[in-house]
Formats: C-alpha cells, structure tokens, sequence
C-alpha cells in the first residue's frame, strides 16, 4: 500500500507521520552512503571466516573506511632536556574516527653547540639558558596563536605540505625580525653620529712608524672572528612541529618512524636497507677537563661497517673499563676521572700524546687491531673555535701553552704522523683561518681528512649558502631548530657520492630513525654513559633486530675513505661528508 494510499483509509496520528518520514530518511542516508552493501560484505566474510573475535573483526573492517585522521590542534609545554637546561614538548591531537585523540608528542631542545667549549658552568651559559627561556615562550606563543590553527584540518602524512606551511611562517617572522633589527642598527648610528668626537691621530716615531709597533714586523694579523649568525627567538617551534607532525604520521600508519621517513625520500618500497655505523665518543680531555690540555675536545672510536650495533656497543663498553683500569694505574699521571657531557670518560691530561697512548694501549690489551690498516680508527673534535686567545690572536691548546694558526699546523701534522689511527679531524681551526685550513689538507690531506662543524656556516635554506674552509672534505649539519623534516632531507640527498654521518644531539631518539630513514653512513651518538644516550643506543640496536627479523638487513657498501676522498677535493672547496646533528 502507498504512502497515500495509507494516509486516506487510515487514521494515523501525527507522531506516526513524522517517524514515517524520519524512516525514510534514514533508509536513504544509508543507502547514498552504501551502508547496506557493506554490513551484508562484512557480515558474509565474517560467517565464513568466523572469527573469535566478532566485534574486533567488525571493528578493523569499519577501521579501513573511516575518514583519513586531521589534526584538530597542536600543543606545547615548556620542559627540561638531559642537560637540565630549557626545552620544548609539543603534542599533535588528531580526530580519528569522530573522536580527538592526542596521537605523539616530541621534544626538542635548545642549540648544543657552545656548550662544549667550556661555557657549561660559566655566566655565559646563564645568559644563553636566559635566552633560551626567552625563544621557548615565543615558540609556544607562535603553537597557540598560530601554527596550531594553520595546520588544523591538515591530514598529518602529508609531510611536504605541512613543512611548507611552517617555512613560509617562519620565513615571515625572519623578514620582520630582519627590518627590526635593520631599524635598530639604523637608529644606534645615527645616536652615534650625533655624540661622536673628534679622534686625535696616532703618535709615530722617528721612523714613521706607530708608536709602539715595530716597523719591520711580518706577524700576520689575526682575522677578526665573525660575527654569529643570529637566532630568532621562538625558531625552535619549526622544527618541533614538523618533527611531531612525522612522529604522528608514522603512528596512524602503524610503521616505525624511519620507514616513514624513507617514504619521503624514495617512493618505492625498499627491499633492502642499511644501518649507519656508529661512532663512539670514548675520552673528553677538553676545556672542561680538570688538566692543561685543551685541544681534545673529543677522541672518537670509528668501527667497522661490517659490524653489527650491539658488537661496537660492547668493544666500546670494554674499551672505556680497559682504560679506567689503565688510568687507575702509575704509568699516567692523570687528573680526577669523571664523565663529559658527552657521556665519555672525562681526563685531565697535560700534553694530547698522553691520551692517544692511553688509548692505544687500552686497545693493545684488548687485542683490538687500531690503525691506518685497521677497521677500528680515530676521530679527534679538536673544537678550535673555542681555543682562541683573541688578545694574543693565538689558541690555548693546553693551559699557559699557546699556538699560533700555523704552529697548530706543524702540531696536528706530528700527531697525524705520530698516531697513523687518526683519520679526522674535526674544527682543526677557527672557520676564518682559510690559510691554515689550505695549508693543513696539503700536508695530511691524504692520509686524514678535515671536518667542519660549527666552521661550516649554517645558514637558512632560503639564503645563500657561505663557501666551507679550502680543504674540507666533510661537514657536519644539525637539525636546527628552525629546520624542517623535510628541509634535513633534502640537505642529506644534495651530499652526492659521499660517505655522510649523522650526530646525535640534545633531543630524543627520533634522531636515530631520522638517520637509519636518511639513509647516511655513520651516526655519532656520543659516549656510553647517560640514561638518554644510551635509549639512543638501544633504539639503533632495535631497528637493528627489526630489519634483520624482516629480512632487509643490507650490508653496507663500503665507499671510498674519508681520508682518501680529501685527495681528490683537496684543489677545491667541495664537502665530502655529512654529518648531521639534533639540537
């Protein structure tokens, strides 16, 4: 019967009508949105299949045609990283399935360069935790106000999208910084001009020289130091964002976060994939160290490729014990033993052969084979730029014992002679001793190659980038803060032919599947104390245990030397390796 027809024989109340109609409704919003046809598929399947779980089963196949997850909103709280100094923490919220969920949250802290120049317990560390505070308060200023709700509605896998978003933000906050800090350079010169007195000219002698100063002097002049590129204050919630919005992704796609970061660099599937090698930081004798010598900063272990995580872990391990149990005897006239802020035994010693030799006896007792010829070699972080007497115009490698840029060479050159396992060096000068750096590669290119760290001028992606020192053949980048996920990427692929490396900073383990996803060659975590460290470790030796389990494990193809690839770029300026670090 009709519809009308059902109206004109029956009587039928108003309250039946409505509910009628609501029927309807009802039964055609279902079927447009072909709700039928999927309860009957799944139904069907499951009689079949029957499965212990019923609503689990209904729940999954539902799963797989809900609605993509967008992020509703992005939050941030100040926290404190493993150094105890300010860091950010941010969380993605996400309506998944009609429900808002808070999906992954990352933390980022602030820069870890100057640091370890021996500025951990001075005034100047005060100042920069200070201004760390500062740029914290701005970078969640700039989640709530405005990254937050730019990015709401944004499905989270679209990694490209959403980087662009925040490097065109972050690109206008940089131009009004600029034209404010233009407006104040401005408005100081011309204060400047108005109160500026006349100068009298300097007094010369007989001879027509400057008093004082010797006319015949062939001392080179020191090239003035330059000035640091500068922060701006809330950059920090770029990277975060963009490391928190990956972090998201990989979850809702129920894969690890550097498969998830391979898929941005290569399309395909990857049947095979490689792990990068990890370099242990095994002694500090730096600034910080209670002894005289200064120079280094750091001596680094650089295994094999050939073996696997938890072997150079464990070499590591007994490496440090073997040289504690060597210190703790006569033979060396060490100062108090401690640990470095990069995890490492921390010695005092007086001259830098007297560490080399605690390291190659430590390395003799343990049988292990360390050596030019040898897979087990050494990497010295000299950290120059943080040894320079500028009232001398000299550095202070050890305390009271200054070298000028070209003693430091002749220095280097004996060590390198001296101690065949050294392989690099990294920031053997200030970025502006262009001459020593030239110099250098001439004498030991061949045999060591020359890395540059804080040499080796970051720069935002949209400016140009500044030329390296001559002779450098590696270069080690970080994720700034102020660096997308997807900027790291594509600074790692424009490293063509090269050996890269990849060091760990002051984050959180993301770091180590942004390396393994990366694709780079080495990853320098620092050394093996420290409950942070060592979740970076633990994470390497999983990823490790997952892709031998699948079965995609690859062993790395072994390149040409670092130290042999400075012959071939020692004529020009190019970089050879990379090595990238988490701020």
């Amino acid at each position: 019967m009709s519809y009308k027809g059902f109206v004109s024989h029956s009587k039928v109340s108003k309250e039946d009508l409505e509910f009628y109609d609501l029927k309807n409704k009802a039964a055609e919003y279902y079927r447009s949105n072909g709700v039928p046809q999927k309860i009957e598929s799944v139904l069907n399947e499951m009689f079949w299949q029957k499965p212990d779980d019923i609503y689990g089963y209904l729940a999954n196949y539902f799963s797989r045609l809900s609605c993509a997850p967008v992020i509703s909103k992005i939050t941030g709280r100040d926290v404190f990283d493993g150094r105890g100094l300010a860091a950010l923490q941010t969380e993605v919220h996400c309506i998944i399935r009609n429900e808002e969920k808070m999906v992954c949250s990352a933390v980022m802290g602030g820069p870890c360069d100057g640091l370890a120049d021996g500025m951990a317990e001075s005034l100047e560390a005060v100042s920069i935790s200070n201004q760390q505070c500062l740029s914290n308060t701005t970078a969640l200023k700039w989640i709530r106000e405005h990254l937050s709700p730019m990015l709401q509605g944004f499905n989270p896998t679209d990694q490209n999208y959403v980087d662009k978003v925040l490097r065109d933000f972050f690109m206008a906050r940089y131009l009004e910084h600029k034209d404010s800090l233009n407006r104040e350079k401005e408005e100081g010169l011309s204060d400047e001009t108005v109160s500026e007195a006349p100068t009298l000219a300097p007094a010369k002698d007989k001879k027509g020289g400057e008093k004082g100063k010797k006319g015949n002097s062939t001392e080179k002049l020191l090239p003035p130091a330059e000035p640091p590129e500068p922060r701006l204050p809330g950059a920090m919630a770029v990277g975060v964002v963009s490391l928190v919005v990956a972090k998201t992704a990989a979850r809702l796609l129920g894969a690890p976060l550097y498969r998830h970061i391979t898929s941005l660099r290569v399309l395909q599937a990857q049947n095979e994939m490689h792990l990068p090698v990890p370099m242990i930081t095994i002694l500090s004798c730096g600034k910080n160290s209670l002894g005289k010598l200064n120079l280094l900063e750091e001596v680094i272990l650089m295994p094999s490729s050939s073996q696997r995580v938890r072997e150079v872990i464990g070499m590591g391990l007994e490496l440090q014990c073997e040289m504690r149990r060597v210190l703790n005897g006569s033979a060396y006239k060490a100062g108090p033993i401690g640990v470095s802020d990069e995890g490492a035994l921390q010695v005092g010693f007086e001259h830098p052969e007297q560490a080399l030799d605690l390291v190659r006896e430590a390395c003799a007792n343990l049988a292990l084979s360390l050596g030019s010829e040898s897979d087990l070699r050494l990497a010295i972080n000299c950290a120059a730029h943080g040894l320079m007497d500028y009232s001398r115009g000299k550095y202070e490698v050890m305390s009271g014992c200054y070298k000028s840029p070209d003693e430091l060479v002749d220095m280097y050159e004996g060590l390198i002679n001296k101690y065949p396992a050294i392989k690099s060096l990294i920031d053997p000068f200030r970025k502006e001793d262009v001459d020593q750096w030239e110099r250098l590669a001439s004498v030991i290119g061949q045999s060591c190659c020359l890395i540059a760290d804080v040499a080796s001028n970051h720069c935002p992606r949209w400016s140009d980038a500044k030329p390296l020192p001559p002779g450098v053949t590696g270069v080690i980048k970080r994720h700034h803060n102020d660096m997308t996920i997807s900027d790291l990427i594509q600074s790692i692929a424009e490293q063509k032919d090269a050996e890269t490396m990849l060091a760990a900073g002051c984050g959180d383990t993301s770091i180590v599947d942004l390396a393994v996803g990366s694709g780079v060659s080495f990853l320098k975590l620092g050394g093996l104390r420290g409950g942070k460290r060592m979740d970076k470790y633990n994470r390497l030796m999983a990823i490790e245990e997952e892709l031998e389990q699948e079965g995609i494990l690859g062993a790395r193809e072994k390149k040409q030397p670092l130290s042999d690839l400075s012959e071939t770029l020692n004529s020009g300026s190019g970089c050879d390796s990379v090595t990238i670090s988490s701020q």
